[in-house]
């Protein structure tokens, strides 16, 4: 019997050494993960995934991250859970991309950015007549991954609010470590037309009439030159913001050169936007870019000297949701018709001047024939009526106003299929490019054909 005792008190010492070491180690290694829990039984994770979230629901988090902890791959799916800043898979998981190297710092006009952070540095453009140089400011958020570099410019007209409110939106809702590429940002372009409400500069030049410019050339050229060379050179796409001008209003649009495989590629990331065929006029800021080999599309949105939220919130929406087609950002929204709408179109104008008063509103569908609105003569009473020459949407008007002959009143589109705009190339002259009048002077340049952008 004691022999017996003494046995089993020999293996439980034993037993207890063996194990020493084990339990040694545990409670000396303080940055040892803690032990992974339990497995999940599969019906249990799959719960735990799709249930929903429960009033106050912060007792319930721990249990949901620990099911994903456990099912996720190691490179997140786009609508993965965004990684924290201490997860090693640094900021762009989830936007699809591969882990991969830190990227470089992305270089603009002298200064240098580091990944994951913003910057705000200095364009000097000349504005200033009395030759001292004006600052305008340009604002960079360099992304974690690599990606797309887009450019985002707005108030190339400087009475063009709208565009104003809508890059700061995009910008500073945009989270570097969240991001990946890069997004740099025009918010003012035209300094000293925004401070005084001026659609053009102070030379009276409109600014997006003479991109990509020259060093060498009239001020507005110099200005161009300088935004174009130093600024929108280093992106890889380009969105420029505008509104209507002249007491005009705009749908939410692109103009898009839909003849340009990259341009369309860009169009199908602006979800329920509508879609303007147009290669643009030359001199403007995005058929320079085009041209350039940089793919861009004008953003036109609302009026002009007004700031309208919900034309905003639609603009913003928008270039969010470009950033998430190009991988940028993860999309977390969804549009009502998330397929844009595209249109060829012209603008429709008066026969005579006078008093401008419209019958049909912004986004009506009109038919062959219908009165649009009409045209009062303020002192003889006399009535001239304007009539669209087709059926479509009204995608662009002029407010209510005086109006003089000729002046474009109505943009009415007509809905095309990408089919047939991508295969047409550019649509012939329409209403609004007429052939210049018999009786005009050799040598006058055609009537500006696109008076809003």
């Amino acid at each position: 019997m004691t022999s017996t005792l003494t046995d089993a008190l020999r293996a439980g010492l034993l037993l207890a050494c063996l194990a020493l070491p084990a339990s040694a180690n545990e409670s000396l290694d303080d940055d040892a993960p803690p032990p992974a829990p339990e497995q999940a039984p599969a019906a249990l994770s799959e719960e735990a995934a799709t249930a929903p979230a429960q009033p106050g629901g912060d007792a319930a988090e721990p249990a949901l991250d620990a099911v994903q902890e456990q099912t996720l791959p190691e490179a997140a799916p786009a609508d993965a859970a965004p990684a924290s800043s201490q997860d090693s898979r640094s900021a762009g998981d989830e936007a699809g991309f591969p882990t991969v190297a830190p990227v470089p710092p992305f270089e603009l006009l002298g200064s240098s950015v580091a990944p994951g952070e913003t910057r705000t540095v200095s364009w000097f453009s000349n504005q200033h007549y009395s030759g001292i140089d004006s600052a305008a400011q340009v604002l960079v958020a360099h992304g974690s991954r690599p990606g797309q570099v887009l450019c985002v410019v707005a108030a190339v007209h400087g009475d063009e609010i709208n565009g104003v409110e809508i890059a700061r939106r995009v910008f500073h809702r945009t989270d570097p470590t969240q991001l990946a590429g890069t997004l740099v940002v025009v918010p003012i372009t035209n300094l000293h037309g925004f401070e005084r409400g001026y659609r053009y500069l102070a030379d009276r030049r409109d600014l997006n009439r003479h991109f990509p410019g020259s060093a060498a050339g009239s001020s507005a050229s110099r200005i161009a030159h300088s935004l174009f060379n130093n600024v929108v050179r280093h992106c890889n796409a380009l969105v420029d913001l505008h509104t209507g001008s002249f007491h005009r209003t705009n749908l939410p649009q692109l103009r898009a050169d839909l003849a340009n495989p990259a341009v369309v590629h860009l169009t199908h990331g602006f979800g329920a936007t509508a879609v303007v065929d147009d290669d643009g006029t030359p001199g403007t800021l995005r058929r320079a870019a085009n041209n350039a080999g940089i793919p861009a599309v004008t953003l036109e949105i609302g009026e002009p000297m007004r700031l309208q939220t919900s034309e905003v919130r639609h603009g913003a929406k928008a270039v969010r949701s470009l950033m998430a087609h190009l991988g940028m950002v993860r999309k977390s929204w969804r549009w009502r018709d998330p397929q844009p709408v595209y249109y060829e179109s012209a603008w429709v104008r008066t026969a005579r001047g006078g008093i401008l008063l419209s019958s049909v509103k912004l986004g009506d569908t009109v038919s062959a024939g219908q009165v649009l609105g009409v045209v009062m003569d303020p002192i003889s009473n006399a009535r001239g009526e304007v009539v669209a020459p087709h059926i479509g949407r009204i995608i662009g008007m002029a407010v209510n106003q005086m109006v003089r002959p000729g002046y474009a009143v109505f943009h009415i589109g007509r809905e095309r299929s990408e089919k047939e705009l991508t295969g047409a190339g550019t649509p012939p002259a329409a209403a609004d490019e007429p052939a210049p009048p018999e009786d005009a002077a050799p040598g006058v340049p055609a009537e500006d054909p696109r008076p809003d952008e």
